[in-house]
């Protein structure tokens, strides 16, 4: 199944991500596993982090040149939330 596109996206702390997509899912994706990685390495400063963009389309993210992240990768890697709570909850942690 291809992965849906991109509507929104929200940085949370710890180095998370909160994800719309367009079939109305919102997922939440954990950029931590990735720090110890180059080039994701530099997400460790949080001006950076902030800096994030939703790419034309909604076919990804990416904070520059040099980082992105495809809608892919988020849909597959993301956890579903499934409840407004939830969603609540897992945004304020």
């Amino acid at each position: 199944m291809k992965p849906p596109k991109i509507q929104y996206i929200k940085v949370l702390e710890h180095y998370r991500l909160l994800i719309i997509f367009e079939n109305d899912e919102v997922r939440l994706f954990s950029v931590l596993p990735k720090l110890n990685q180059a080039p994701y390495n530099q997400l460790k400063d949080n001006n950076l982090f902030q800096n994030i963009r939703l790419d034309s389309g909604g076919y990804g993210i990416s904070w520059n040149d040099d980082i992105d992240l495809s809608e892919n990768e988020l849909w597959q890697n993301s956890a579903l939330l499934t409840t407004v709570n939830e969603i609540a909850e897992k945004a304020t942690q």
